[in-house]
This record gives C-alpha cells, structure tokens and sequence, in this order.
C-alpha cells in the first residue's frame, strides 16, 4: 500500500477528484494548507503599498491505495491538476504498512476497498 499526498490548486480540486472516483479511487482527504515553493508567491498592492505574499493558498489531498492502483492514482492526479506551469503541486509517495477499517477490524489492502 502506498499513501500519496498531492499538494495542488484549489481550482483542481474538483477536476482532480472527479478523475479519481473515474478510475475506482474514491476514497480521500483533503486538507486546506499554505506553502510555497519555486513559484515563490507574488506581489500584491494593498492600500498604495506594494506587499510579497509569501505564502500561497493550496489543497493537500491524501489518498491511500493498493500498489496496483498506484501508477494510475498519480497519472490522474498529474492529469487533471498541471498545467505544465510553475506551482501546479507537489506530489509525495510513503509507503504504508497497515491499514485498519475501525469498524470491522479488516487489516491491509480490504481496508482499502
């Protein structure tokens, strides 16, 4: 199992999403976060006063999935969410050692699905 964490626009979020529950993967988290990274944030005129904001909005999805539906999980994700411009996202793969479903105790890739 392998857990990806995709940090991205919030404008693809939807897009993204949809892409997923497309291919079977509709299972996710999503967390709001601010960061920055090559695209380094840009400059903003407030109040007569020209100010860097340095840190950009964007929506960090996390999704757990099988190592089968690795591959196809990222190739959606870069799909849907690039542009082929600087500060489309970031994406990150660990991997993952169990999963656990609470509610029937079901352990690795059945507590997935």
């Amino acid at each position: 199992m392998k857990k990806i964490e995709a940090i991205v626009k919030p404008s693809k979020l939807k897009a993204i999403q949809a892409g997923l529950i497309k291919i079977g993967i509709p299972c996710m988290t999503v967390v709001p976060v601010k960061g920055v990274g090559l695209q380094q944030g840009f400059p903003e005129i407030y109040r007569g006063t020209e100010k860097s904001i340095v840190l950009l909005s964007k929506v960090m999805i996390i999704c757990v999935v099988s190592d089968e539906n690795l591959e196809k999980c990222i190739d959606v994700i870069i799909e849907t969410g690039s542009e082929g411009k600087v500060g489309d996202g970031k994406i990150f793969v660990y991997d993952v050692l169990d999963a656990i479903r609470m509610r029937t105790r079901t352990r690795g890739d059945d507590a997935i699905r």
